[in-house]
C-alpha cells in the first residue's frame, strides 16, 4: 500500500504577483500543520496545460515516493471538468484538473489508480458560494490532507477507470530511414534552449557520436522555420558564443540551443504536439 509523506508540491500558472499561490499555501498550513510545503513553479504560461503536464513529468521522478503533487493549469474551471486524484506507478499522488494535465505522466510513467473528487463535499469549509478558486478550495486543500494522512485516497472520491483520464495529443520519438523525428515539447525557459521528446537511446540506436554534425529541420504544421547544420557536442562550450548545438539535456534527451542566446527567441521556435523536429546525420 502506498503511503503519504508530507510532502505537498504546487504548480500553477498563478504567477506570484498577488496572493493566489500564498492563499494556497496558507489553507495547506491551516488544514495540515505538519505538511511541507514547496513549489515546482507557478510560471506556467496563462491556461499552457500542455506545459503543466510536462513540467509534471520532468520534476515528479526527482521526489521520493508518497510526495503529494498539486497541478492547477485550469482554463475549464466551474465547468464540468472533473477534479481528479491519481496515484502513480512511481508510487507519487496528484491533484489536478481532467484536463490533459497528466498526459505526459500517464503515458510515460503510468496511472495506478485513479479518483473523482467529491467537489462538494471535499473542499474547504464555507467556500462553496466560489467556483473560480478551486486550487485553494479543492486542490490544496484535499492535497494538504492527502500529503498530511488526514484523509486517505479512498475518501477523496469514486473510482474511475485510468485509462478514462484527458489525454492531449503526443509525438512518438522514432528512427526511421536514418531520420529522428520527434517533438519540441517545451523550453529551457530562461536560456531558451529547445527540449525535444527524443531519447538519447535513440540517437546511439542511429549511430550518431558527438562530433557528429547533423541537419536539424524544425517545422509548425507544415511551415519551416528552420533548416540548417548543427554539430553534436558535449556541452555548450564546445561551440562558439552565439553558435548552434545539440546537446544531451538533464532528462536524456534531445536539446538544441544557441550558446549563451536564445534559439527560441532567435528563430521564433515554440513548443507543443504540432512542433516537429527531424535529425539527420550529414
Amino acid at each position: 500500500m502506498m503511503e503519504t509523506n508530507h510532502f505537498l508540491v504546487l504548480q500553477t500558472d498563478f504567477g506570484l504577483k498577488d496572493g493566489a499561490v500564498s492563499a494556497m499555501h496558507g489553507v495547506a498550513h491551516l488544514v495540515a500543520p505538519h505538511v511541507a510545503v514547496s513549489d515546482l513553479t507557478h510560471e506556467i504560461p496563462p491556461y499552457d496545460i500542455w506545459a503543466a503536464s510536462y513540467r509534471l513529468y520532468q520534476t515528479i521522478k526527482y521526489w521520493p515516493k508518497g510526495t503529494t503533487f498539486v497541478s492547477v493549469v485550469d482554463p475549464g474551471v466551474g465547468s464540468d471538468r472533473k477534479s481528479i486524484a491519481v496515484k502513480t506507478k512511481s508510487g507519487h499522488f496528484i491533484i489536478t484538473p481532467d484536463n490533459g494535465s497528466l498526459t505526459h505522466v500517464a503515458t510515460y510513467m503510468g496511472l495506478e489508480e485513479v479518483r473523482e473528487i467529491d467537489e462538494q463535499k471535499n473542499r474547504l469549509p464555507y467556500s462553496s458560494e466560489s467556483n473560480t478558486f478551486h486550487g485553494r478550495d479543492i486542490y490544496a486543500y484535499n492535497g494538504a490532507l492527502l500529503a498530511d494522512g488526514e484523509k486517505s485516497f479512498e475518501d477523496l472520491g469514486e473510482p474511475l477507470d485510468p485509462t478514462s483520464v484527458v489525454k492531449l495529443p503526443l509525438t512518438e520519438a522514432k528512427l526511421e530511414n536514418d531520420h529522428l523525428t520527434g517533438s519540441i515539447d517545451v523550453l529551457d525557459i530562461r536560456f531558451g534552449s529547445l527540449w525535444t521528446n527524443i531519447p538519447y537511446d535513440l540517437v546511439k540506436k542511429a549511430d550518431i557520436k558527438r562530433g557528429d554534425k547533423l541537419t536539424v529541420t524544425i517545422t509548425y504544421q507544415g511551415q519551416t522555420y528552420y533548416h540548417d547544420t548543427i554539430p553534436f557536442v558535449t556541452s555548450f562550450a564546445d561551440v562558439a558564443i552565439k553558435d548552434p548545438l545539440m546537446y544531451i539535456n538533464s532528462l536524456v534527451n534531445v536539446g538544441i540551443a544557441l550558446n549563451q542566446a536564445s534559439f527560441a527567441d532567435t528563430y521564433k521556435i515554440g513548443t507543443g504536439n504540432d512542433w516537429k523536429i527531424d535529425l539527420t546525420r550529414e
